[in-house]
């Protein structure tokens, strides 16, 4: 019996998305990711203090996935320090990181707000669960195609797209924009200015809020990433959700305040 043939990459997209919430009950029914909602859901109420809520790995991972900041669990440090600064200083850690990704996080578990009563909003417990279904569900998908998962990324950061900057401040959406524009990767070494004018010049942001310019961009993407990969099953590329501006020097710093 022969393979069969891979699926392309316009079509796993949309099959996933057209029933998009019996995929995201199926991920989230899956054992492992069952099992650490559970945990989330049972321990995050006990977790009444920052240093009670960094302490516990399960716990942190749980959160920091569901924000996107996946690739930062070993930075336990500058995840307290962001906690502890909130949100209400302009010159917090969390307002002067690049990715907006540190921001959402310690709004959502503002600790420096609530003090020592453990926040109950919706962010922290429901969206913050749906928010990790979604990220399980599409690294599972990348697992197997990397083009896919690019496009349910791109499709969910989409209404939160403001500008240019905001794509050049994610890898991940920079990723498809570069290669459904036919833009190469190298023009990441211009000036700022330079890369705003050159994708400004292809598109207009405001069309990724109408829901039939996004599909059509997202088929465009779809159709030069097949044809750039010549297979759908290209290996997974994304790497925790975004450029996160820091440099190894400010980690090193952070994390020797733990």
């Amino acid at each position: 019996m022969e393979p069969a043939e891979p699926v392309d990459t316009l079509t796993s997209y949309k099959v996933i998305t057209r029933s998009l919430s019996t995929t995201l009950s199926r991920t989230a029914a899956t054992p492992a990711v069952a099992r650490e909602t559970a945990y989330y859901k049972e321990n995050i109420a006990k977790a009444t203090t920052i240093d009670a809520f960094v302490n516990d790995r399960r716990l942190l991972n749980y959160a920091l996935k569901a924000w996107g900041l996946e690739d930062m669990s070993y930075a336990k440090g500058m995840i307290k320090k962001v906690l502890e600064g909130g949100v209400d200083d302009p010159r917090s850690l969390a307002n002067t990181l690049q990715s907006g990704r540190f921001k959402e996080f310690a709004k959502t578990f503002n600790y420096k707000t609530w003090e020592t009563a453990t926040p109950v909003l919706e962010g922290v417990k429901t969206k913050t669960v749906d928010n990790y279904v979604r990220q399980t569900l599409e690294q599972t998908t990348g697992e197997t195609n990397a083009g896919v998962q690019l496009a349910l990324y791109f499709e969910r950061k989409a209404p939160n797209i403001t500008s240019t900057y905001s794509i050049l401040a994610d890898r991940n959406l920079l990723k498809v924009v570069q290669t459904a524009l036919g833009i190469p990767a190298s023009m990441s070494a211009s000036n700022i200015d330079s890369q705003v004018a050159m994708i400004e010049q292809k598109l207009d942001v405001a069309d990724f809020k109408d829901p039939e310019k996004l599909g059509k961009f997202l088929a465009r993407f779809a159709a030069t990433y097949d044809a750039a990969n010549s297979t759908a099953t290209a290996p997974n590329v994304i790497l925790g959700g975004g450029g996160f501006g820091l440099n190894a020097n400010l980690l090193l710093s952070i994390q020797k305040t733990r």
